[in-house]
């Protein structure tokens, strides 16, 4: 309730102190033309461009846009942006400009100096609660950016927890929460000060800002189909300007900003390796698939013993005998009266109501396919879901009802695929990824998990 008045107050306080400093030395405005800067370039070319590794800190928090574009779109950001936050922020620095003007020696601390000596602690309040509320877009964009790779099937599932009816968007996923906050001590205890930090915040942001730029010429140019003659030369100004601002922080690397791009290229290595692993899991599996209609009919032929109850295999393919399935009829020799292959399916809306969570079909010979449908903020309880259905063929009592789990162990070798580290790592993942037991509330004395051994 409190963010958007704070952050209003903050950027009027901000535009007032500019124009207070503006009114002392107008002359400043005389930056408004870029002459000056191409110019100061020409003259000092080594000097500008150091210049502007310190310059991009002005640009920070830009590069968590993205979350803010998952949660309130892109027109209140824009009005936001050239209504109220750029022409604040465009005065305050235009007024610390005119303050060091006037007074050199404030240099070392433009934006407090900025403000009457009776405003210092009001601005301190009011700057550290602008703060916290800030740090909610890198937090939130965190959460944001692990839903897509969670969904793009980048990183294992986590437990995510929606806390908005109303948008999709706003979730909590404590993992990451608490893995930002040991992030955030450690570098507050290795870098020990803002200074310090400031390489690497300004490697990290440029380095964000050009990959985005990259992207975004990547979807420009592939998906919206743009044409050449007018994406190139809008792309070579982004990536000329994004360019330029990332080489001036290149030397910082080898004075603490080498921290980001290690962390950057374990992300990218946990990343990779799990989606390859994936990829190579499914094929090696699909291998030995058998086909759901040649399974029953099979079936027709040479019935197996049937025992009482309902089995439940949960599978995310419609088209395959599910491996747990095919392993308890080769250990077990036996099916249970009735048998349901169950898919879970997430929609975009946030409920989906009791009369449209369930959808069955009969495939005969006591086989079913069972859809849950659930909404990006509803609990998956499956066995709550069962009980909705309405067959009374079905019979989802919870002491008649079995569900069986394949839990996939890898073991590496030398196969076509990946190289052995990378494959002992996904094993690793894999082992401890969020299982189905727990994420879709199963009982746990009603769970049989198979296991089944893949070489990769």
């Amino acid at each position: 309730m409190l963010f958007g008045p704070v952050m209003v107050t903050w950027f009027l306080v901000l535009g007032a102190l500019g124009v207070y400093g503006i009114m002392q030395s107008p002359e400043v405005l005389k930056a408004v033309n870029p002459a000056w800067g191409v110019n100061f370039f020409i003259i000092h070319p080594g000097i500008g461009v150091a210049i502007l590794g310190a310059v991009v800190l002005a640009l920070t928090g830009a590069e968590a846009l993205y979350a803010d574009m998952g949660h309130f779109g892109r027109k209140p950001i824009s009005r936001a942006w050239f209504i109220l936050v750029l022409p604040a922020l465009l005065l305050n620095y235009f007024g610390q400009g005119a303050l060091v003007l006037g007074n050199p020696e404030t240099v070392r601390n433009p934006f407090y100096l900025l403000a009457p000596g009776w405003a210092l602690l009001p601005l301190i309040g009011l700057s550290t609660m602008a703060t916290i509320i800030a740090s909610q877009a890198v937090i939130s964009g965190a959460f944001s950016m692990t839903l897509q790779a969670i969904q793009l099937g980048y990183i294992p599932r986590m437990h995510i927890q929606h806390t908005s009816s109303d948008a999709q968007g706003q979730i909590y996923i404590g993992a990451v929460n608490w893995a930002l906050m040991a992030g955030v001590i450690l570098l507050v205890i290795g870098f020990e000060s803002s200074g310090a930090l400031a390489s690497a915040y300004g490697v990290a942001v440029t380095g964000t800002m050009l990959c985005t730029t990259i992207l975004v010429s990547t979807v420009m140019l592939m998906l919206w189909k743009w044409p050449p003659l007018l994406a190139v030369p809008l792309l070579i100004c982004l990536l000329l300007v994004d360019g330029l601002f990332f080489a001036a922080n290149v030397p910082k690397i080898f004075q603490g900003g080498a921290f980001p791009v290690l962390a950057g290229a374990v992300l990218f290595i946990l990343m990779t390796t799990w989606k390859r692993g994936k990829q190579l899991l499914a094929e090696r599996i699909d291998e030995g698939g058998l086909p759901l209609p040649i399974f029953i009919g099979s079936i027709r032929v040479q019935p197996p013993h049937r025992v009482q109850g309902t089995a439940v295999f949960l599978t995310a393919r419609s088209d395959a005998v599910p491996h747990a399935l095919l392993h308890n009829m080769l250990h077990n020799q036996v099916l249970h009266e009735q048998v349901v292959l169950l898919t879970v399916v997430y929609e975009d809306s946030p409920r989906v109501p009791a009369a449209q969570r369930v959808e069955v079909e009969s495939y005969g010979e006591g086989f079913y396919r069972v859809i849950l449908h659930f909404g990006f903020i509803d609990e998956p309880d499956v066995p709550a879901a069962l009980a909705l259905c309405d067959l009374p063929e079905l019979d989802f009592s919870p002491m008649r009802t079995t569900y069986f789990l394949s839990r996939e162990t890898v073991i590496p070798s030398k196969m076509d695929g990946m190289a052995r580290w990378r494959e002992a790592l996904f094993a690793f993942m894999l082992k401890n990824a969020n299982g189905n037991l727990r994420f879709f509330k199963l009982p746990f004395n009603r769970v049989i998990e198979l296991g089944t051994q893949v070489e990769m």
